[in-house]
This record gives C-alpha cells, structure tokens and sequence, in this order.
C-alpha cells in the first residue's frame, strides 16, 4: 500500500501530498499549504506559504471529535459536508490551480494521518479534476 504522505505522478498530474506541519521542510514539498483553522503553535510563519484557514476543520466538529462526543464516519461526514460550502469552494479551486502548477504539500498538526481532515481533504482533490475550470457556453444572440 503506497504511504498516503508520499508524492507520486500519475497521468502527467502533479499529486498533492499531505504532511504534519512541524515536520521540516522538502524539495518536493512544491508550495506548502496550512490546512488548519488556528495557527499551530511553535510554527513560523516562514515554513508555510499559503494559510488556507477555510479548509480547516471546524473548531466545535474538532473538539466534539477529541472529546469523543463524535467518532471518525461523523467527524469525517461533516467534514467532507463542509467542502461544499461557498467559502470553501474558492479554497478549494485555490488549492487546485496551485496543483496545476506544481507539487502542494497540505499541512496540518494532527499525528495520526489517517485520522486528520488533511488526508479527507487530499483524497476528495484526487477525486477531482485538476484541470481548468469548464468554460460557460456562450449564449447564442436571437436572430
């Protein structure tokens, strides 16, 4: 099973790779996007260089999630709900157009990658295109 923190091409597209935000930084990192809601303590603002707190999970799904009041299917339900929400849908294309350009490492502060929003959040951009937006068609004038 290939190790969901590594890069890898597939198809000429250009991977988004996850990682903890406090480990150092990589050549193939490409451009290092924090995916947290609050600013991770001890991190300087230069080892990050896009802070997309929209994509983050949100504050009271997170400490009900820690506090065991909910479990990973609803914590990661509501999550993955939350990525249609206008605010997050801006983030998300930002997200995208960066991958077009190059490798994007999301980082966030949770250990346990296969339980952090980072890992749901790479996994729902995989299964969407990275290619450009769809053009409108143009609106036919009434002759």
């Amino acid at each position: 099973m290939e190790n969901p923190s590594e890069r890898s091409e597939k198809r000429g597209q250009t991977m988004i790779g996850t990682k903890r935000v406090y480990e150092p930084r990589a050549s193939e990192d490409g451009t290092r996007v924090l995916v947290m809601r609050l600013w991770p303590r001890g991190i300087r603002k230069e080892t990050v260089d896009l802070w997309l707190k929209e994509l983050g999970a949100e504050l009271a799904n997170l400490k009900a999630y820690k506090a065991g009041s909910i479990g990973w299917p609803e914590m990661r339900r509501r999550y993955l709900a939350g990525l249609r929400r206008p605010e997050t849908r801006a983030a998300l294309e930002r997200v995208r157009a960066l991958a077009r350009d190059g490798a994007v490492t999301l980082l966030c502060a949770c250990e346990d990658e296969g339980r952090c929003h980072r890992s749901l959040l790479a996994q729902a951009l995989a299964r969407a295109p990275l290619a450009a937006a769809p053009r409108r068609p143009r609106k036919r004038a009434a002759r």
